[in-house]
């Protein structure tokens, strides 16, 4: 017996083969999302290593501003300390010079002359006092411009006064400290 099958059979169609041109359209978009997803990477990684050391350039230049200020603070305690230091020895070498002034100007002082004021400014020291004569005056200029302590000793004023019915001369004068 013969059998006869009267239902249709599906039949596969023949697969076409795919175009070319489709082919190399997909493999050139996966081409190109792979080299962006590169791209993409690569300058993601170097942003954030960029970004890293930003920040870690940051936090060392807070800390060299410390340090900075930490040397600025030290050189400026390091400059007051020299300025007093210079002071104080400034002042231990002109310790005994108001001593041999004094000393010196009382040694050349002659009988016969008094020193009614005294005043020092800087190196320069202004002295009125009285004489009972002029040579007197002479004597007391002459003795302190021999005086290895004083230099540019000069007269300003001798002039006649009377002070209680006693011709006096008074004088004023100024000489320079050459110790």
């Amino acid at each position: 017996m013969i059998r006869i099958n009267l239902i249709p059979v599906k039949r596969k169609a023949k697969s076409r083969p795919v175009p070319v041109f489709v082919l190399s359209a997909v493999a050139g978009t996966l081409l190109a999302a792979g080299i962006l997803a590169y791209i993409y990477f690569y300058f993601d990684s170097s942003l954030r290593t960029t970004r890293a050391r930003f920040e870690n350039n940051k936090q060392n230049i807070a800390g060299l501003k410390n340090k900075i200020r930490e040397v600025d603070n030290f050189e400026k305690v390091n400059k007051t300390f020299s300025e007093r230091n210079s002071l104080i020895e400034q002042l231990r070498k002109k310790q005994n010079t108001p001593v041999m002034m004094l000393d010196s100007i009382d040694t050349s002082i002659p009988n016969g002359v008094w020193l009614n004021s005294m005043g020092v400014a800087g190196d320069i020291i202004n002295i009125d006092g009285y004489a009972f004569t002029n040579s007197d005056v002479v004597a007391f200029v002459d003795n302190l411009k021999q005086a290895k302590a004083f230099s540019d000793v000069s007269l300003l004023e001798s002039r006649e006064t009377e002070m209680e019915k006693i011709s006096l001369y008074k004088f004023r004068l100024t000489l320079k400290v050459a110790i």
